[in-house]
């Protein structure tokens, strides 16, 4: 029994908690940038507002001072003072004082917000630094931050003192309450869009990470011993191409295990047959018959040497379906079957014959294209009698290049069996082959974008085994036709199409 999985939220957190809390952070970072952004600005047209208002209270003073008491200028200094302040028009936030040597001697006639004496350091602060023109500036202690206005006033021919001053302020604080009020509503505001938006998100995050979450569910409860469970594809998003993906690989592991467990099936039922024969002959072998022993090791050395090209004919079959069976490179096909047909003549039983050699030039592996012929030769030699015919032909875009014996032929019903893996024919003659042979060569046809067929000749008796490859001239090195639907009896390759 296997272990169970670890659970995909032990030790950390989520995906959708990692979405929602990424979601909600940045906007929140949105929201406070903003927000501060606004709040900067106010806050800066509302200062400046205010410097605004003071210069215009300036201008104000200094009109009501040149225009004087109706038609005669003022008597003196202080009853300029007294005007102004008296008759100064109240603002919100604001306050105003008349100064005589340095201390307060005036306040206006109706109350305002400011009682500008709460601070007993305000006007000798004021006092020393307007002398002589009009100030503006901010009183920043005691508490209080203001900003205020200080303007001498002098009048020509005044009694003493001939010269007093004029002071106005603004509460900063009081002006800046209403934006700060404005500001907490929206910090509340946000608090609240915020919350909105992580529900929405973890509703959202859900709702696209289900059919993630039934991904995993299938994939811990797949196994080696049930592969046929497949997921939804549901829409036509990332997501439903991530399912039929993970679906193509499971169909690909199934194939690929099918194909590992009938490979060991029929390796052992391969090896059983000899490791019998093998172990029952020692057992029975009269150790002082010197007779008995030769038979016997001759025997051995036999049922060894058939187990020796089983597992070579494994190891061909298993490097065809591995991630780089073939090393294709330009090649004279006509000049390759020439070789060839030397290579088989010296194969013992073997009469060949050239047939027709078509002038073709193609993108192929040479090696296993000679290993696909000689097999399919030595198969000749082994079932069809020995008198072969080798040769090349143009079919349009494709090429066959053919190896035909004289021999008793193939049955119909036989004729797509015999490619498959370990299959041997009825009319076999227990030679001793480990029946892999055609399916390493329906393999190479199939690794080069073809197939391989067996039909009857044109004329005369015998079986023509054809392998069908298309005509490739361009390819790059490393690259592979396009292959076709596998033959039966032959695995999916272990490396992805294409």
């Amino acid at each position: 029994m296997g272990t169970a999985p670890a659970s995909a939220t032990s030790g950390g957190w989520t995906v959708r908690t990692r979405i929602v809390v990424v979601i909600t952070v940045v906007a929140a970072i949105g929201l406070m940038s903003v927000g501060a952004a606004v709040y900067m600005v106010e806050r800066t047209r509302i200062l400046a507002a205010v410097d605004t208002r003071l210069e215009a209270a300036l201008e104000s003073a200094r009109a009501l001072v040149a225009a004087g008491n109706g038609e005669t200028a003022w008597p003196s200094s202080t009853a300029a003072l007294e005007a102004t302040v008296t008759r100064i028009n109240p603002d919100d936030n604001t306050g105003a004082l008349g100064v005589i040597d340095g201390v307060a001697a005036f306040i206006p006639g109706v109350p305002l917000d400011v009682d500008l004496q709460s601070a007993p350091g305000f006007v000798p602060y004021v006092t020393s630094v307007a002398q002589g023109d009009p100030v503006i500036g901010t009183y920043a202690e005691e508490g209080v931050a203001w900003r205020y206005l200080a303007a001498p006033i002098a009048v020509e021919g005044s009694a003493p003192p001939a010269s007093v001053m004029f002071i106005t302020a603004y509460d900063l604080e009081g002006e800046l309450a209403e934006i700060d009020d404005a500001a907490r509503v929206y910090l509340l505001a946000a608090a609240i869009a915020l919350i909105v938006i992580a529900a929405s998100a973890g509703l959202v995050a859900a709702r696209l990470l289900q059919p993630l979450r039934r991904m995993r569910e299938t994939a811990a409860r797949v196994s080696a011993r049930s592969l046929a469970e497949r997921l939804p594809v549901e829409g036509n998003d990332d997501v439903s191409a991530l399912a039929a993906t993970m679906n193509d690989m499971l169909d690909r592991l199934d194939s690929a295990l099918g194909a590992q467990r009938t490979l060991l099936s029929d390796v052992g039922h391969e090896l059983k047959t000899p490791v019998t024969i093998v172990s029952g002959h020692l057992d029975v072998m009269d150790v002082d018959d010197p007779a008995d022993v030769r038979s016997t090791r001759e025997l051995v050395l036999d049922e060894l040497g058939r187990m020796g090209r089983l597992v070579q004919d494994l190891t061909q079959e298993a490097a065809l379906r591995g991630p780089s069976p073939l090393r294709p490179q330009a090649t004279d096909m006509a000049a390759l079957v020439e070789q060839v047909v030397v290579k088989v003549r010296g194969i013992e039983g073997a009469t060949v014959r050239r047939g027709p050699v078509a002038p073709i030039h193609a993108v192929v592996d040479r090696a296993r294209i000679t290993q696909a012929l000689l097999q399919l030769a030595q198969n000749g030699v082994s079932h069809g009698g020995g008198d072969l015919v080798l040769g090349i032909r143009s079919r349009g875009e494709t090429m066959e290049l053919f190896v035909r014996d004289h021999g008793p032929g193939v049955p119909v019903d036989e004729r797509e069996r015999i490619f498959e893996r370990f299959h041997r024919g009825a009319a076999d003659d227990g030679r001793g082959g480990s029946g892999l042979g055609l399916n390493i060569v329906a393999a190479i046809a199939h690794n080069h974008g073809g197939i391989a067929t067996v039909r009857d000749p044109a004329n005369g008796p015998g079986a023509e085994f054809v392998l069908t490859i298309p005509i490739v001239a361009d390819t790059p090195p490393d690259s592979v036709p396009p292959r076709p639907p596998l033959p039966r009896g032959i695995p999916a390759p272990d490396r992805p199409e294409g």
